[in-house]
């Protein structure tokens, strides 16, 4: 039999240290994915306004640790600050309430990004909007900020929250779609 094709046991252990390996990382994979796929508890979509904030001249972006606890999409991971929409309220007046709530940050000059449509008619609730908006605040005021929902909060560059750093999902591809917006990655 010629040497690639003969069985995996003929090269001593390798073949169960590989095995073994491919166990664990799936056991490590489950494990991890257990903290916010398994156990967030029921979930109420809803219409939603996010901030793209910006931190001094250098760009980063300002960001929090979601809590880890049920009942909220993405616990345990890095996201945007902001939340859902109250009824009848517009976006821009919904993110301002949020950042007021999150951060007792009061700001006027919000900057329209992007929105994003999620389509939840497989289980009959229709579609939602999450809607993005540039923010810029002083390196300054950074020290001015109390921190009222998730356990931690950072201001880091698009190179470091892209460093491995569990992300909520929708808020990663908005801060990509930002962070790449003047590199011409997309064309027309």
């Amino acid at each position: 039999m010629p040497t690639a094709l003969r069985p995996v046991k003929s090269l001593g252990d390798l073949g169960s240290r590989m095995a073994a390996e491919v166990s664990n990382s799936g056991k490590q994979w489950l494990s991890a994915m257990a903290d916010f796929l398994l156990n967030e508890g029921r979930l109420r979509p809803a219409d939603a306004a996010a901030a793209l904030i910006l931190v001094g001249e250098e760009n980063r972006y300002l960001v929090q640790l979601r809590d880890q606890k049920p009942g909220i999409f993405f616990p345990g991971h890095w996201g945007l600050f902001g939340g859902a929409t109250d009824p009848g309220e517009s976006p821009e007046k919904s993110l301002r309430r949020e950042l007021a709530e999150e951060l007792e940050l009061a700001v006027s000059d919000l900057r329209y990004f992007t929105e994003f449509v999620f389509d939840f008619a497989f289980c009959g609730l229709g579609h939602f909007k999450r809607h993005f908006y540039e923010v810029s605040i002083p390196e300054s005021s950074l020290s001015g900020l109390v921190l009222g929902e998730g356990t931690e909060m950072r201001a880091l560059t698009a190179r470091e929250l892209f460093d491995g750093r569990r992300l909520v999902p929708f808020d990663a591809f908005a801060l990509w779609l930002h962070a790449a917006r003047d590199k011409s990655l997309i064309v027309k």
